[in-house]
């Protein structure tokens, strides 16, 4: 079980790392006025910070390591 969550843990890190963020469209009503409605598109981003890959990363070593020695 330590061993698949280090497994996934460590696949996450090295995403992480990889891709630090995403962007995503999402549709917002401007104005809503009885049967005038006017919505428009936004782009909103996430972003991560390249040391929290680097830490789940480590962390994923750490416990795929440990599982291996019991």
């Amino acid at each position: 079980m330590n061993k698949t969550v280090g497994l996934i843990l460590i696949l996450i890190g090295i995403a992480m790392l990889v891709w630090t963020g995403f962007t995503y469209t999402r549709k917002e009503k401007i104005v809503d006025a009885g049967p005038i409605q006017i919505s428009a598109d936004r782009e909103k981003s996430v972003n991560w910070p390249p040391y929290a890959g680097g830490i789940i990363l480590v962390a994923g070593v750490f416990v795929f390591v440990a599982s291996k020695r019991k």
